[in-house]
């Protein structure tokens, strides 16, 4: 009984983290297993960090202790190297590798890390899973099909103790259909990219 799974959900205000979380939680409950989906931590309008944390099976809240998460989740690497207190060696680490530059870069009052340092610091804390999500989002036909992405490489990373198709077909369902087709080459996209690695 002791089962349980905890992502970490991270990224950029207007990137779809929360929807991402939200669609975990629905296929999760869908698989007929028991979830916490977390509020959301951060500013989750345009450019501020957001991130929400979705807690599967055996457990008795959405809360993540520090170094206990199976997988961060993150639409850009610097969201996730923020959360890095979350992973331990056997984490997986998903991360789009394209860079969402903060307002208060772009304006100069910040410098952006080197994103190589990035990686290899993720690199040095956890399993690193470097997809390029927004390419795979934009041959599947949307931008914004990105988290759609990663949900698929999280699904194919075996992280879930649920099914990758119980995850599409919530997907799916959650669409208005006219997207579809676009949502599952993304989910798909996602998957392929894993399998690479």
């Amino acid at each position: 009984m002791g089962e349980k799974t905890s992502i970490v959900l991270t990224g950029v205000g207007g990137q779809g983290v929360i929807t991402a979380a939200n669609i975990l939680g629905k296929a999760t409950i869908n698989a007929k297993k028991h979830v916490y989906v977390s509020e959301i931590h951060g500013m989750a309008q345009r450019g501020g960090s957001v991130s929400c944390t979705v807690r599967i099976g055996n457990v008795f809240g959405s809360l993540v202790a520090n170094g206990s998460a199976d997988a961060i989740l993150s639409t850009e690497p610097i969201e996730a190297l923020r959360y890095i207190k979350y992973a331990n060696k056997k984490t997986k680490i998903i991360t789009d590798i394209n860079l969402m530059i903060p307002f208060t870069v772009s304006v100069g009052m910040e410098t952006y890390p080197d994103v190589e340092k990035v990686f290899n610091e993720l690199k040095s804390h956890a399993e690193l899973y470097k997809i390029d999500a927004l390419e795979i989002a934009k041959n599947a036909g949307a931008i914004i099909t990105k988290n759609i992405v990663l949900l698929g490489a999280l699904a194919a990373s075996d992280v879930l103790p649920f099914k990758s198709e119980v995850l599409l077909q919530t997907i799916l369902d959650n669409v208005p259909p006219k997207f579809k087709e676009i949502n599952k080459k993304a989910f798909d996209g996602g998957v392929k990219a894993i399998m690479k690695h």
